[in-house]
């Protein structure tokens, strides 16, 4: 099968955003002519003004209903509460709740706009070729296949060893052991592998803002094939440099809107033949993308192509959002020797035409709005500093937090992941689990990591 089967050429210069996601979404043009209710109008018409009714239902802003959710009487759809909360209408406060710091959950939009997000980023050189993946994790080792292909192509080259630098995404180890074959194997840390002979072939991911600490990060091995995984290189979750110009990139829309549980993402592969062997992993593995999905992600494209740099600019939000949690949780943890954060410098955004900024210290809110104090980072990545919490995880559990202990990410115990895209009410949860421990610990001295 030709490669332009199932990939799509981009001119030079489109928005990323074009790019991408029209591409993904311009089979709207014959799927939706030929899914037609007998009494007229389109599917997705109907199923619009159905999710438009189950919307309507109030849940004291502390919940929501789903249209395929928990049924009530008669079979209407009932309030699914956020944590800690409860009752019909999910406006009981569950006392003493445990804080969730772990699981992903994006945060709240504004009512009009909550299901949608953003997406703005231009190419110097053209990108070829395009690959749709159910999300970024089915296309993780659908790259390492391709490009093993290539590194390793018969059965006398040595396997290819795939890196990444720690602390790293644990898919990437998981992924590739468990799929790994003759072509590729683990090879963990790329610190082990930087006076390896030249005569080894590697395969190094490299994520950028990286998943936990959330450093903007390069190749580090020379001639090694780089996967480039952007899953977080949008602009309310990191500052924006330069433009993303790498050979192999992998996005997802989980990270861009929030909607992993639609599990689409996408890879953009200037070599012809590496994405004709990613485009043919995915259809021997699942068929490719879910047209509903695709559906629904034109729906999302429209929205967010509507709203850049408008009033209801999500990327303006979603930064404000993260600006706000950041400065609190800052607050409270500049007051403790207990716990630290990873210290954060000053850069320059190219969408916001700003240096994004944050620091440690508090600020009087006048200075906050003057200087644009962007925070734009998902993850806090928390040290434990006393020498008796020498698990960070199970220290911050005891105090009713649930985190993501760093072993997994094959950094130190003493490192946990704590997620900051998460409702408004798991936040405020929080915080207030966090103060109490900074508080029970009565110190007031800051205290700051250096990456």
């Amino acid at each position: 099968m030709d490669a332009a089967a199932g990939t799509q050429q981009v001119p030079r210069g489109v928005l990323v955003l074009l790019v991408v996601l029209n591409a993904a979404f311009i089979a709207h043009h014959f799927i939706s002519s030929s899914l037609q209710y007998e009494g007229g109008g389109s599917w997705a018409l109907q199923a619009a003004k159905e999710a438009e009714a189950v919307a309507a239902i109030a849940c004291s802003g502390h919940g929501q209903v789903f249209q395929d959710g928990v049924a009530g009487e008669g079979g209407r759809p009932v309030c699914e509460c956020n944590r800690c909360f409860g009752g019909p209408d999910c406006s009981l406060r569950i006392p003493n709740c445990t804080a969730d710091a772990d699981r992903y959950v994006i945060v709240q939009f504004p009512p009009k706009l909550r299901k949608f997000s953003f997406l703005i980023t231009k190419l110097r050189r053209p990108i070829v070729y395009l690959v749709f993946g159910t999300g970024s994790t089915q296309l993780i080792n659908a790259l390492v296949h391709a490009l093993s292909s290539s590194l390793s192509p018969d059965a006398t080259s040595p396997p290819v060893t795939v890196v990444a630098t720690a602390p790293y995404y644990p898919q990437y180890r998981s992924q590739t052991t468990m799929f790994g074959g003759r072509r590729y194997r683990w090879g963990g840390n790329t610190a082990l592998w930087a006076n390896a002979t030249a005569r080894m072939s590697f395969i190094e991911f490299v994520t950028s803002p990286n998943n936990p600490d959330t450093l903007l990060q390069k190749p580090i091995l020379g001639g090694a094939s780089a996967i480039v995984d952007h899953a977080y290189y949008w602009p309310h979750i990191t500052h924006i440099p330069a433009p993303a110009d790498e050979d192999v990139m992998l996005f997802t829309m989980s990270k861009l809107s929030g909607h992993a549980g639609s599990r689409f993402g996408w890879a953009l592969i200037r070599d012809k033949n590496v994405a004709k062997r990613a485009y043919e992993y995915v259809q021997n593995s699942s068929l490719g993308a879910s047209q509903d999905t695709q559906l629904r992600m034109l729906k999302i494209v429209k929205v967010i192509l509507a709203n850049l740099r408008g009033e209801e600019d999500m990327l303006a939000f979603g930064h404000d959002v993260l600006r706000t949690r950041w400065r609190r949780l800052s607050d409270i943890v500049s007051r403790s020797r207990r716990i630290s954060l990873q210290e954060i410098h000053p850069q320059y955004c190219t969408y916001f035409n700003r240096h994004s900024f944050f620091s440690h210290q508090s600020m009087p809110e006048h200075v906050y709005n003057y200087v644009l104090v962007i925070v734009l980072t998902a993850y806090a990545w928390v040290k434990c500093e006393r020498e008796e919490d020498e698990d960070c995880y199970q220290a911050l559990l005891r105090a009713n937090i649930i985190t993501r202990s760093g072993v997994g990410n094959e950094a130190s115990s003493r490192y946990t992941r704590m997620s900051l895209l998460k409702s408004d009410d798991d936040f405020d949860v929080l915080m207030e689990r966090i103060t109490d421990l900074v508080d029970a610990d009565k110190c007031d001295a800051p205290r700051v990591i250096s990456m």
